[in-house]
């Protein structure tokens, strides 16, 4: 299967390069709406979104570790929060401006999981197999949780600095080679 060849003009390049990886991944796009829809009716069908929490969680976990922002506390047992359920929690206990950022946002890791089953499974001569159905169901949770919560992204928001750092620097680069 060769979608590259046949998207050019309609896409992107990068999309083009990457076609059978995006198509491989539309099944669990498809299980992760239908799981967030389910999980929104009713809690039993939290136990669908475990994997992914787990891996959410771990990756505020380890980038809390690695950037000294100081984890404390970590559970991935659902509890209720008001009118919503809290499905797992990292407490971090020294957030600072350069921490809050890489901390709060290390879910987006997550996706490179997906991405690389993908590549691995659709690399030259790769036909489907009854095994990419179970890899389907296996790597859904892991759409649902690579992006960070309203939380995370408040605590992302200590890092502005890095806007200014970044804003001069390319200021700079602009002066250097203009």
């Amino acid at each position: 299967m060769n979608l590259a060849a046949s998207c050019r003009g309609i896409a992107p390049v990068l999309v083009c390069q990457h076609a059978d990886i995006l198509v491989y991944l539309l099944p669990s796009v498809a299980l992760a709406v239908v799981i967030r829809i389910l999980a929104a009716t009713h809690p039993v069908f939290f136990l669908f979104t475990v994997a992914g929490t787990i891996c959410h969680e771990l990756a505020h976990l380890v980038a809390g570790f690695l950037t000294g922002a100081g984890p404390a506390h970590f559970t991935v047992i659902p509890r209720r929060k008001g009118q919503h359920w809290e499905l797992g929690s990292v407490t971090l206990t020294r957030v600072r401006w350069y921490n809050a950022a890489p901390a709060a946002l290390a879910p987006f890791a997550i996706i490179l999981i997906p991405l690389a089953v993908a590549a691995w499974r659709t690399r030259p001569g790769w036909h489907f197999q009854v095994v990419d159905l179970a890899i389907a169901f296996a790597l859904a949770p892991q759409m649902l949780s690579f992006w960070p919560s309203k939380v995370d992204w408040v605590i992302a928001l200590r890092s502005w600095p890095y806007l200014i750092i970044t804003a001069a620097a390319c200021f700079l680069f602009q002066l250097v080679h203009a």
